[in-house]
C-alpha cells in the first residue's frame, strides 16, 4: 500500500509537469467560462429555458474536462511510458500490474475532480452559479462519465505505438466530440442537424446527463445516457484488457 500511494503521488507531480495536460484538465474551462460569462452573464433567460448561461455551461465544462482526460491525458500519458520503457520496469517492480494501472486511473479522476472543483468555484464566485440538483448524484454522474472515456483512453493507449500517435488519435476524437456535444458550445445555438448529429458523440451523453443531473432531473429521465456510457466502459475495458502491451 506504501508503494502504491509513493506511485500515486509521483504520477500526481508528473501530470502537472506536463503542460498540455494541465491547461486542457485546469485552464481551459476556465478560460470559457471567463469569456462566456463576461458576454452573457449568467441572468435567467427565455433562451435557456429560463437558466442562466453559466448555470447551462458549467456542467457542459465538467464533460469537456472528462472528455480531454480521457482522450487526450490519459492515452498520452500511458502510450509515452509504454515507449520509453516505463511499463517494462514498472513490472519489474513488486507493485502487481493491476495496481500501476489503477494508480493511473485514480490519479487521472483526482486532477479531474481537481478541474471540476476549480470550475465550479470560479462559477459560483464570479457569476453566481445555481446548483438545484443532488450532489451525490451528480457525482455518480460524474463519475460513470470519467470512467467510461478512461476506458477510452487506455484502448487508445492500447493500440497506439507511440505518445505521438496517441495524440493525433485523441484529438481526432476529441474536437469532434468537443464542439458537436454541447461540451463547448451550449446546444441551443446549433441547428437542429448539428444537434441530430450529435446523438451519435459520445460526450453528447455525458453533456446530457450532467445537465440533467444538475438541475435536479429524476435519475430515471436519463436511463440512456447512463446505458450508453455504462456499455461504453464495458466496451472500452474489455477491448483494452485484450489489446494492452505493457512494450
Amino acid at each position: 500500500m506504501r508503494g502504491f500511494a509513493k506511485l500515486a503521488w509521483i504520477e500526481i507531480k508528473l501530470y502537472l509537469r506536463q503542460p498540455e495536460a494541465a491547461f486542457f484538465t485546469l485552464f481551459f474551462p476556465l478560460i470559457l467560462l471567463f469569456i462566456f460569462g463576461s458576454i452573457y452573464g449568467n441572468e435567467p433567460s427565455p433562451f435557456f429555458n429560463g437558466r442562466g448561461m453559466v448555470d447551462v455551461s458549467t456542467p457542459a465544462y465538467l464533460a469537456m474536462i472528462i472528455g480531454s482526460v480521457g482522450l487526450l491525458s490519459i492515452a498520452i500519458a500511458v502510450a509515452g511510458y509504454r515507449e520509453k520503457g516505463v511499463l517494462r520496469r514498472y513490472r519489474a517492480t513488486p507493485l502487481r500490474p493491476a495496481a500501476i494501472l489503477a494508480s493511473e486511473v485514480i490519479v487521472h479522476f483526482l486532477m479531474t475532480l481537481l478541474g471540476g472543483a476549480l470550475l465550479i468555484a470560479a462559477a459560483r464566485i464570479v457569476y453566481g452559479l445555481r446548483f438545484p440538483g443532488r450532489a451525490v448524484v451528480l457525482l455518480a454522474g460524474f463519475t460513470l462519465g470519467a470512467m467510461s472515456f478512461f476506458a477510452v483512453g487506455f484502448l487508445l493507449a492500447s493500440v497506439a505505438r507511440t505518445a505521438r500517435v496517441a495524440f493525433i488519435l485523441g484529438l481526432v476524437l476529441y474536437f469532434p466530440n468537443l464542439f458537436l456535444s454541447g461540451a463547448a458550445i451550449p446546444k441551443e445555438t446549433f441547428p437542429q442537424t448539428i444537434r441530430s448529429a450529435g446523438k451519435f458523440i459520445p460526450l453528447t451523453h455525458v453533456v446530457d446527463l450532467l445537465q440533467g443531473l444538475w438541475f435536479g432531473d429524476p435519475i430515471g429521465q436519463h436511463l440512456t445516457e447512463i446505458a450508453v456510457l455504462t456499455g461504453l466502459l464495458v466496451l472500452g475495458v474489455v477491448v483494452s484488457a485484450w489489446t494492452f502491451r505493457w512494450e
